[in-house]
């Protein structure tokens, strides 16, 4: 009975170590089964170097909107002889005049000086260009711009419209007006012929293209001298025919340049205010 046991409980030892033996693949060697990860391994390696996701999408912001350009209240209208007169006398005096610099940009020293000045007594004005000085001299129409003062349209050439057929006037106002555009993003609003010869064909075409045709009814004569020129005439020309809503016309010369301080300091004198060429009534 002894010995029976005992062989009972050696077969069952037997039988439980051939069970734990086939539990192992016997085809993995020690060194194989450590290089295997286990589960938990994968999961701490997963944190530790993730996937990179997908950015995060985040809108692109709308662009700012530019606020429009605010437009002046008109305060003044042009007569037929080419002076200004307040729309409503009791918001605007009459003792005004209007500034202008006809044959520009040429002369980036002038040009300089002119702004200066008008900037020193917070005036405004038109400085007509013509064309080809534009196609010289972009950088200087862009500086009358960026200084705040309006361009106006004087023609391509500087010829006498007036003597040109139709086409040819058509040209030479559209061709500047295209120029311009071009370089400060907005046409000009006023003409003014050469010579101040124009016409009914001219002036159906500055009217075509949205400008207030003028000529001037205050002149400097200041295109009459010779270098060096005298500032005092200048002056003195301008006071001579003075009058309340005066179109003075002046030229882009060292001459005027020089004048145009003591002639601004002098109209203040007599009480005249400088008319900005956008409060001007462009249309009926």
């Amino acid at each position: 009975m002894k010995k029976a046991a005992l062989n009972t409980i050696y077969a069952v030892f037997a039988l439980a170590s051939l069970l734990t033996s086939c539990g192992s693949p016997s085809n993995t060697t020690a060194g194989e089964a450590n290089a295997l990860p286990s589960a938990g391994t994968a999961a701490v390696d997963e944190q530790a170097s993730p996937t990179p996701a997908s950015p995060m999408h985040t809108p692109t912001p709308a662009a700012e909107t530019s606020p429009a350009p605010k437009v002046k209240t008109p305060l003044y209208t042009m007569t037929s002889a080419y002076r200004f007169v307040p729309i409503d006398e009791t918001v605007t005096s009459k003792k005004a005049v209007l500034l202008t610099f006809d044959d520009a940009p040429h002369n980036e020293e002038v040009i300089n000086s002119l702004l200066d000045t008008l900037d020193k007594h917070k005036a405004k004005a038109i400085f007509f260009v013509n064309g080809y000085r534009v196609k010289q001299h972009p950088e200087l129409l862009k500086l009358i711009a960026d200084r705040g003062q309006s361009v106006g349209n004087h023609s391509w050439d500087h010829i006498d419209l007036k003597k040109e057929e139709p086409a040819k006037v058509e040209s030479q106002i559209a061709d500047v007006q295209r120029e311009v555009k071009a370089l400060i993003g907005k046409e000009p609003l006023f003409f003014r012929p050469p010579y101040g010869s124009g016409g009914d064909t001219v002036k159906a075409a500055a009217k075509n293209h949205g400008m207030l045709f003028m000529t001037w009814s205050n002149g400097s004569l200041d295109w009459e001298q010779k270098a060096p020129g005298d500032p005092d005439k200048v002056i003195g020309n301008v006071l001579e025919q003075l009058h309340p809503g005066a179109n003075i016309l002046m030229h882009e010369l060292k001459w005027t340049a020089a004048a145009l301080d003591g002639l601004l300091a002098k109209l203040e004198e007599k009480g005249y205010s400088f008319i900005d060429p956008e409060t001007i009534q462009v249309s009926p």
